[in-house]
């Protein structure tokens, strides 16, 4: 059984949204973490709390900034696509992007600074090949508005529509090892043969 399969069976497990609570289970007790794009810092709040991780946050929302900082967590106000170049190599035992990725200027630069940072990477986004999101498209015409994208085409922050596919084939080129990734839809965990249909977020975690 692998490492990251065994931490699935952790029993001690906080109400985090379905992909954060993989993102969770399979990072190890004690690692330095790096959550970029933290959000109110749940996440972060969780591997302090629960697996006596050393984490810290990087955020644009200043308003989420502050929520995060008055939970006692460290955070900084920061932009992936330009501050991530200011933290040294190897500086962290994982370096998370939660569905951040599709709203970065440069996610090519984000994903190499997230390897470069972090011994390991996890990175979860929206698979924007989802069923319901051709079937809006191919039926409607229209980009699709959706009970997980939720918003109008004009006020998304969502400018790099990317698929299970895509990701795939973009590690695949760069050398990039997938140690595991998992897929996602309604919640629950669906199979890796037909995640480009049928997930509708993946989280991957990566290596050099």
């Amino acid at each position: 059984m692998k490492i990251s399969d065994r931490l699935l069976l952790t029993p001690a497990t906080p109400n985090l949204r379905p992909d954060l609570s993989i993102i969770f289970r399979n990072v190890e007790r004690g690692s330095r973490v790096l959550d970029v794009g933290c959000g109110d810092g749940a996440l972060m709040a969780a591997l302090r709390d629960y697996r006596g991780c050393d984490a810290r946050g990087l955020e644009l929302d200043p308003h989420n900034v502050a929520t995060a900082v008055s939970h006692g967590l460290s955070v900084i106000q920061g932009d992936a696509d330009r501050d991530l170049a200011d933290y040294p190599d190897a500086s962290f035992d994982y370096a998370i992007l939660s569905q951040t990725l599709q709203t970065t200027m440069y996610p090519h630069h984000v994903l190499d600074h997230l390897l470069r940072i972090g011994e390991r990477a996890v990175v979860s986004f929206p698979n924007f090949a989802h069923w319901r999101v051709r079937l809006s498209l191919l039926w409607g015409g229209r980009m699709p508005v959706t009970r997980l994208l939720p918003v109008a085409w004009y006020e998304t922050p969502n400018i790099h529509h990317v698929t299970v596919d895509d990701f795939r084939a973009y590690v695949r080129e760069r050398g990039i090892t997938v140690e595991h990734a998992w897929f996602l839809s309604n919640g629950e965990r669906t199979t890796s043969a037909a995640a480009n249909f049928l997930a509708e977020h993946a989280v991957f975690l990566l290596r050099r």
